[in-house]
């Protein structure tokens, strides 16, 4: 049977992540930014070939409060608008390991995942029905070569693929499949980031989804975030220098990388998007941002 692990994201019973800016009630500022922007998002460009390739992404995704913070969500509709809108978009989350790679539902109408405890039940209702992509499944499948790539039909975009794209693309009328990281392993991102190059050149976006830094101790011990403010400078000098080698060793080169990055469900992410670029020195911050002690860093790259 196939390994399917990192399904849920639960609050530790120590941590508290209500949001100091959800006073006005969940997602209050994801309201507003609807309210805001929907007539633009709707009418954004469509990428054309004479564009050349999209950007590969990683973005730092955040738990479902990202939605309460307006400063947030403006630098994620900022960047998806600087873009062309994409023809469809793939993204590979933090929050899904399944080997041999996955296929998320690529049908109109798949539920979402949501993959997370401990928040107010309203972020598990809000909507984000992007249209239908099995088109762009059978690309993937096809990209993925003679292994067969197994499509779990009723599981939709996980909280690390459809936060960001809230933001990013809110009108959701760009078709979406999640991807699953095969393993954990950041030589294995890589190769599938190389694999999924070729999309960017058809004016789809290739979207790795992370954290720079995600670390839980670090809410509790404050002190603890001169080590992810290390290990971000340290990430953003290797990525500076193109070198994949540093990033893919990031246990052994990388100050504070224990603590800011416990486990390495967050950081390889950013490998898969390092893979799909052309430019691996190409990558420039498109947020930088400590957010309650964490590095909201997040990347494009040609």
């Amino acid at each position: 049977m196939p390994r399917q692990v990192k399904e849920l994201i639960t609050v530790p019973p120590a941590t508290n992540l209500t949001s100091p800016l959800a006073s006005r009630g969940p997602a209050a500022a994801y309201d507003d930014l609807l309210a805001r922007v929907l007539p633009q998002a709707r009418e954004q460009r469509m990428w054309e070939p004479s564009d050349g390739p999209l950007p590969s992404l990683f973005v730092s995704h955040g738990a479902p409060f990202t939605l309460d913070d307006p400063q947030w969500l403006d630098a994620l509709f900022d960047w998806g608008r600087s873009l062309p809108k994409p023809r469809a978009i793939v993204v590979v989350s933090a929050h899904w390991e399944q080997a041999p790679v996955a296929i998320s539902g690529a049908a109109a109408g798949t539920p979402l995942h949501y993959d997370f405890n401990g928040f107010h039940p309203r972020y598990k209702t809000l909507p984000y029905a992007t249209p239908d992509a099995t088109d762009l499944a059978r690309r993937l499948a096809g990209l993925m070569g003679p292994t067969p790539v197994h499509q779990f039909t009723g599981r939709g975009l996980d909280h690390g693929a459809f936060i960001p794209l809230m933001a990013m693309y809110p009108a959701a009328d760009v078709p979406v499949v999640q991807l699953s990281m095969p393993s954990l392993d950041a030589d294995d991102l890589l190769g599938l980031g190389a694999r999924l190059r070729p999309l960017r050149e058809e004016g789809i976006l290739v979207l790795g989804s992370g954290f720079m830094t995600h670390s839980f101790a670090v809410f509790r011990r404050p002190e603890l975030a001169a080590a992810t403010t290390a290990f971000d400078a340290w990430a953003v000098d290797a990525l500076s220098r193109g070198d994949a080698d540093a990033l893919i060793d990031y246990r052994g080169k990388a100050p504070g990388a224990d603590i800011a990055h416990p486990t390495a469900d967050h950081f390889v992410p950013l490998l898969c998007s390092l893979g799909a670029a052309d430019d691996p020195s190409s990558a420039i911050s498109t947020i930088d941002r400590m957010v309650m002690g964490n590095s909201t860093r997040s990347l494009q790259l040609t």
